[in-house]
């Protein structure tokens, strides 16, 4: 519960640049993940497992890597695969090899590939440009928007998806992100951009994660920090060798969902490295995988693939980062 109050500012935010039509992505998420939780507590036998938050949380991640005017069906079935596939196949809350909410996306990603990359421009609750609640639930429920909006003419590409794609036509950094796209650092970091819920409101992620690292000790600094590290570090070095091809660092910090990644995902404690050792390699190869993937691989967004990556390395990373146990004499050689 902790981490979802956390979470809830940069929520509230996300729902008021994009309206209503957020606000059902997530209530439909959470719901979608918290009924399929208590159906497999049944079928298994078992009591409700609700209260302990868990359903809600991964549903509210889920939502948070979702376009904001995400289709009704899309958030049901991430929902279900996240709780069934990413959580109870594997025994439940603990046993889990991967981030549910995370598998749940990548699932998503690849196999609905449109409607995952849909990205309306914010308009705010209660704005001219807004939408009214009703508009929401034709635009979430039936897909369709008002007449005299065209599609596309509220959508456009991510910052990430517009550097990826004008860099591919041979055009240098500047260009691509500047002319009619016009991309703005200051805006950027204050959360009016398009893409996921979650990723615009990295000031308000930043916050909620400082107050779970210091005030509730939920998560260590170790996961956090190692993962902007590893992301940050090459994009200053390849940026400083070519600045005309690779994006400074402090745009790979304030587009996509790195901070939502390394603050909220990441840290998963069922899905992460149990040592401090541990967790700095862990959250390096994220940050790292993230960058490779943002600038070389085939998607824009990289987080998502990157975690997933490293959550299948997380046993081998706990064996060879496990204490030594006090008392324990190490073996001797042979020819010792």
């Amino acid at each position: 519960m902790t981490v979802i109050w956390a979470l809830l500012p940069a929520t509230a935010l996300s729902v008021y640049l994009f309206g209503w039509p957020a606000l059902l992505v997530i209530l439909i998420t959470v719901g979608s993940c918290m009924i399929t939780e208590r159906l497999f507590m049944s079928i298994r036998g078992r009591g409700s497992t609700l209260g302990d938050n868990s359903a809600a949380l991964t549903g509210l991640l889920l939502a948070l890597t979702l376009p904001p005017h995400a289709p009704w069906w899309i958030c049901v079935v991430g929902g279900v695969f996240a709780i069934a596939v990413g959580k109870q196949i594997y025994g439940g809350l603990g046993y889990n090899m991967f981030n549910p909410a995370l598998i749940a996306r990548v699932f998503l990603l690849i196999s609905f590939p449109v409607e995952l990359t849909i990205w309306p421009a914010p308009a705010p609750l209660f704005s001219d440009g807004g939408f009214t609640l009703a508009q929401s639930f034709d635009i979430i429920i039936n897909g369709t928007y008002p007449a005299q909006m065209a599609l596309d003419a509220i959508t456009g590409a991510t910052p990430l998806g517009q550097y990826k794609l004008e860099l591919g036509m041979g055009k240098t950094v500047s260009q691509a992100l500047g002319g009619d796209y016009a991309f703005n650092y200051v805006t950027a970091t204050g959360g009016k951009i398009g893409g996921s819920l979650g990723e615009t409101s990295v000031i308000l992620l930043a916050l909620g994660g400082a107050w779970m690292i210091w005030k509730k000790k939920i998560v260590s600094w170790h996961i956090p920090g190692s993962m902007l590290a590893g992301c940050l570090a090459p994009a200053a070095l390849f940026w400083f060798l070519d600045s005309d091809k690779y994006p400074d660092p402090v745009f790979h910090l304030v587009t996509g969902g790195l901070v939502l990644g390394a603050v909220f995902m990441a840290t998963d404690m069922v899905t992460s490295p149990v040592t401090k050792k541990g967790q700095l390699i862990f959250g390096a190869g994220c940050g790292f995988l993230t960058y490779v993937i943002r600038t070389w691989g085939g998607y824009p967004e990289g987080v998502s693939f990157a975690i997933v990556i490293m959550n299948t390395a997380v046993p081998l990373i706990d064996q060879y980062t496990r204490p030594v146990i006090y008392g324990q004499v190490k073996k001797e050689s042979k020819n010792a």
